[in-house]
């Protein structure tokens, strides 16, 4: 049985699921190789099976990205399936989320060279504490956190990104210094375990906890939000923040290369592997 997992090098931080990841599946009689998507040797039209994991510099180049993904999936499955990766590159899916009833964090989705300013994008949505970031992203990247006393450089932060690529603008969520961003981690049919993370802003540090369970809420939420796809993903992870009110809100729906934080939940990374397994012996 042959396997490469997609990746990117050099990485831009650790992958701590990477060996733990491979060391399993080799242990199940897996050939399996990391491969880095572009860059590197890896011939793309082998008929050789990916798993896509830590290629996180695509967001430096999507339309490459994007093509790359299209010529995996010509040649051999890829996990997640191409539509679904395709689907997930953009965060205007969480208007898609909002527009299906599924709670999440309310989202204005500033598009590229309109020359939107914040001032009255706050006035207009009553903000004032918010959040500003890329819509193609991953980690910290350009997430910028802007306080009401702060409207002059959260002005030139928008301007600027806005300049070259589309931005979200959400308020931001106190609950995440008190209870936590909860990343609920969702492996072949099923939610595993969650992680309790710390706010992390451009070029943070990010803290994660133990492996954590899930509330009644949480798992409702994530399940609706993976509903329509959930016959198809491999893997997925949501993240999400309690509101005002306390009911969790949807702050990401990570389903091209989130961290499973398999260190922290050996079920998780069996389940994983068993994943896979099935997948290669049906080919």
């Amino acid at each position: 049985m042959h396997l490469r997992i997609a990746t990117c090098r050099p990485l831009p931080e650790p992958d701590v699921d990477e060996d733990l990841l491979l060391a399993a599946l080799a242990a199940r009689g897996v050939d399996v190789r990391m491969a880095a998507w572009r860059g590197g040797d890896e011939d793309w039209d082998a008929p050789v099976p990916t798993l896509v994991r830590s290629t996180w510099d695509y967001i430096h180049d999507l339309p490459a990205f994007r093509r790359w993904i299209e010529r995996a999936a010509h040649a051999a499955p890829l996990w997640n399936p191409a539509g679904i990766l395709l689907g997930n590159l953009h965060k205007r899916y969480l208007l898609d989320l909002q527009q299906r009833g599924v709670p999440t964090v309310p989202t204005e989705l500033v598009v590229a060279g309109s020359g939107q300013r914040l001032e009255p994008l706050l006035g207009a949505r009553g903000w004032r504490d918010v959040v500003i970031k890329p819509a193609v992203g991953a980690g910290s990247f350009e997430t910028h956190r802007i306080r009401s006393g702060d409207l002059d450089h959260g002005e030139a932060v928008l301007c600027r990104l806005v300049a070259e690529r589309d931005v979200l603008v959400q308020p931001y969520l106190p609950s995440v210094e008190r209870y936590g961003e909860r990343a609920m981690v969702w492996i072949d049919g099923e939610f595993t375990h969650a992680v309790r993370k710390t706010p992390r802003f451009a070029e943070g540090v990010e803290q994660v906890s133990e492996a954590m369970p899930l509330t009644d809420a949480e798992r409702a939420v994530g399940t609706a939000a993976l509903a329509p796809l959930a016959g198809s993903l491999v893997y997925a992870r949501v993240d999400v923040a309690p509101d005002e009110y306390g009911q969790p809100q949807i702050m990401e729906l990570e389903l091209v290369e989130p961290s499973l934080f398999l260190l922290q939940e050996r079920r998780a990374l069996d389940r994983l592997v068993r994943a896979v397994l099935r997948r290669i012996e049906s080919l």
